[in-house]
């Protein structure tokens, strides 16, 4: 009797398999390689080989342009020279300087909260945040968006508590499913203020009365609102006046502070329960304190500036009009993003490149996961140190991208 001889797995096979298969529905992540020019934002060198290109960045989420502000590069040279490259380890082995603790203070006070803990991005807050919190209560019912990030999927997910997913920004459905649940059950409805790829604001005072009439705690992203809306850059819930009546806010500080980092501001006793239970912070290196020192000076400047706010505001609008001038197909949006429909991944993929390669135009295709398949598009996010000049310039590009290709104008799915 012979043996059935078994064929180990053919690993690099395996992973070939799925790089075609990903490669074939145009959902293949290219990274280009540029380097930024501090002061001449949003220009940037691309490397391609030995050679390179100048090209115009359309699609960074350093929406203000606080990454070349001086005010925060200098507060990184001091911090720097101050107390060297690194923090020294995890926050409790050397790791919390002084500036992290000024910072967590700054970003409690820009949401009105008694306490704040920074995280090394915002995918970490979030993941840690939510998934603590869900993990930690009893019974714990988290109730999420149907966009929301995958960060706070994943957080969710990670918690092992049940879950009940509510159509997005859908109050009534939201209530519905909370009503399935007694009194007697902890809740946690999580959800974002500012949903990125389309550019729609969350009804977030319709949700927070949902919310209280069942007794439900509420966790909002607002990655995409902090610094960017509100007086202060306290996000849309600031500008809204609700900051009081949310559970958690979480917030980064590597889009519209210009930095790195991510954060969760709350009470005390539900920030220092996520400090001790939560392994995304204990077990984390911290982050440097130069890192940190320029996010201290970004937050301080925008809580008392609203100058980079207002021009992003207007660039946005701008090149909205502009491209609804064309016939090209923007997608309806009230806040500082402009999503262009194009609904094919392999066309959003090409259009890419050829903005890339023969125009100097870097803006990322958005295809799924990220966004439904049929609904792919071009994400813009233009700032305040994109001119008129420039958004011509893309604005032609693209009508005649759209006319080669022989791909109809004007609408938007």
């Amino acid at each position: 009797m012979h043996e059935t001889e078994i064929s180990p797995m053919d690993y690099n096979a395996f992973f070939k398999d799925e790089l075609d298969g990903v490669r074939e529905e145009g959902r293949y992540r290219v990274f280009t390689d540029i380097k930024r020019h501090r002061g001449s934002f949003p220009q940037a060198t691309r490397f391609i080989g030995d050679e390179t290109q100048p090209v115009t960045v359309w699609c960074s989420n350093d929406y203000l342009g606080m990454g070349q502000h001086p005010v925060v590069v200098d507060a990184m040279h001091a911090a720097l020279d101050e107390c060297g490259a690194g923090a020294g380890g995890t926050r409790n082995i050397s790791g919390t300087n002084h500036y992290h603790v000024e910072l967590e203070r700054e970003l409690a006070d820009l949401h009105g909260k008694e306490a704040a803990l920074l995280f090394t991005s915002g995918y970490v807050s979030n993941w840690a945040g939510l998934g603590t919190l869900a993990a930690k209560i009893p019974g714990c019912v988290v109730f999420s968006d149907a966009l929301n990030h995958a960060s706070m999927i994943e957080g969710i997910r990670h918690s092992r508590a049940p879950y009940k997913i509510w159509s997005h920004n859908d109050v009534e459905d939201l209530d519905r499913k909370l009503s399935d649940y007694g009194p007697d059950v902890p809740k946690l409805v999580a959800f974002e203020s500012v949903y990125s790829m389309d550019g729609d604001i969350a009804p977030i005072a319709d949700i927070l009365d949902v919310c209280e009439r069942h007794g439900a705690m509420s966790y909002i992203d607002e990655v995409h609102g902090v610094g960017l809306y509100g007086p202060r850059g306290g996000g849309v819930a600031e500008r809204e006046g609700l900051m009081d009546r949310i559970t958690v806010i979480e917030g980064t500080l590597g889009k519209a502070f210009g930095v790195m980092g991510g954060y969760i501001a709350a009470d005390k006793k539900i920030i220092d329960c996520i400090r001790s239970y939560a392994p995304g912070f204990i077990f984390t290196t911290s982050l440097s304190p130069a890192l940190v020192a320029g996010v201290l000076a970004s937050v301080r400047h925008l809580k008392e500036s609203s100058v980079e706010r207002e021009g992003q505001q207007a660039a946005a609008e701008l090149l909205k009009t502009k491209m609804r001038n064309a016939g090209l197909p923007v997608m309806d949006s009230v806040t500082h993003i402009v999503p262009l429909m194009v609904g094919d991944p392999v066309h959003a993929k090409k259009i890419s490149d050829i903005l890339l390669a023969e125009y100097g135009v870097y803006v990322q295709p958005i295809n799924f996961p990220t966004v439904p398949r049929g609904t792919e598009r071009l994400r813009f996010t233009p700032g305040p140190a994109h001119t008129a000049e420039m958004m011509d310039d893309l604005v032609g590009a693209l009508v005649e991208i759209w006319d080669r290709m022989d791909m109809e104008l004007a609408k938007a799915a």
